[in-house]
């Protein structure tokens, strides 16, 4: 989706967003690639033709993770979250992780919209249930589930939904988060005790 090209103390990243998702990345007003320029030290070119964006440092002293991180931040939005979730991706904890529904199931239109209902939930109960168990966004977008959170709560909403997609009840699923939420804070306890 997005590639690298370097020249000397300039890295531009290319991706293609999307075009439904334009107007979401471009806020009102521009409001959101401004406010994304200004705090990442970049310079973002949206075409809305081929719906490309190009991001770029403002200056050659703007690190290439402000570049990488920019890109994730764009991702999330292409991936169907607003911006003001996808600033989660500004801490440096945050991860953004996709899980392509095909990869989990035999795909077929109506199998795929099945799943996605099963993780969504009826009136969007089961993808807020698993939000509020594991401290994550979540969004059910195209073929995908994208997650944003910290790394090892991402990994357990995206191991729920994987679970999910497979078949397994959604009370055997919040169980297992349960349990594994638990042994998590435990262990941040420990290790906080532990610290000198």
């Amino acid at each position: 989706m997005a590639s690298h090209r370097t020249v000397p103390g300039v890295t531009k990243v290319y991706l293609r967003v999307h075009e439904d998702r334009l107007g979401v990345l471009i806020g009102e007003g521009g409001k959101v690639v401004k406010d994304l320029e200004a705090r990442l030290g970049v310079k973002i070119t949206v075409n809305t033709v081929d719906s490309s964006v190009i991001i770029e440092p403002a200056n050659p002293s703007i690190p290439a993770t402000n570049i990488l991180k920019c890109q994730e931040i764009i991702k999330a939005i292409d991936y169907c979250f607003s911006y003001e979730r996808a600033s989660r991706l500004y801490d440096d904890d945050a991860v953004l992780v996709i899980v392509d529904l095909k990869d989990q199931i035999t795909f077929s239109e109506s199998h795929l919209q099945r799943i996605k209902g099963r993780i969504i939930g009826e009136e969007g109960k089961a993808r807020k249930n698993l939000e509020e168990l594991t401290g994550t966004y979540i969004s059910v977008c195209r073929d995908t589930v994208a997650i944003i959170g910290e790394y090892t709560r991402a990994e357990l909403a995206r191991q729920a939904i994987e679970m999910l997609a497979q078949g397994r009840q959604h009370s055997t699923v919040y169980k297992f988060l349960d349990r594994a939420i638990r042994d998590l804070k435990r262990k941040e306890l420990t290790d906080l005790w532990s610290k000198p």
